[in-house]
């Protein structure tokens, strides 16, 4: 019995050092996004953080095609990782939060255009009133809409303390 022991020992230490090996292995081996960040971002759990918040707007996901392709025409043609949008649920708050993840980096400029051409529709000029109808909501489209990318990642913030909600999402890729 000594001697079987014996001889265990060492496949035992072998077999311990190979799953440590393996173990370091699959935790260093993970992909980064194009930000060069080591971790993926989940802008589902972003989205939510913001919107548990007690000062955030009511805000509704749109789900249906069509409502999306209204409100961002374009936006559906484009391949994406990941994609929320949400929209105030009383048209006359100034609130709206899109989070996309595009599976082309090429692709991040037309989001932000596809962004940038919800921000002049909701403001509108001289010419067209803004889509937002009402003067004062007309006016935080213009004062509190940022448009954010990094690496694969766009967002759109329409939220009173837009500049808080730019320098979060951020903060996602450091």
């Amino acid at each position: 019995m000594n001697r079987h022991f014996f001889t265990l020992k060492p496949l035992a230490a072998l077999a311990l050092a190979l799953a440590l090996i393996l173990s370091l292995a699959a935790c260093g081996g993970k992909q980064g996004d194009a930000s060069g960040s080591s971790e993926p971002v989940d802008l589902t759990a972003f989205y939510e953080t913001l919107t548990q918040n007690e000062n955030a707007p009511a805000l509704m996901p749109l789900e249906e095609a069509e409502l999306m392709d209204a409100l961002y025409p374009g936006l559906s043609e484009i391949e994406t990782s990941q994609r929320i949008v949400a929209t105030a649920a009383i048209t006359s708050v100034a609130a709206e939060l899109a989070l996309v993840e595009v599976a082309n980096a090429e692709d991040v400029p037309a989001v932000e255009a596809i962004f940038q051409a919800r921000i002049d529709y909701q403001v509108g000029d001289d010419a067209n009133p803004g889509g937002a109808w009402y003067p004062e909501t007309i006016e935080n489209w213009k004062q509190n809409a940022r448009i954010v990318s990094n690496g694969s990642c766009v967002m759109l913030a329409v939220w009173e303390n837009a500049d808080d909600v730019a320098e979060q999402f951020s903060a996602l890729f450091a």
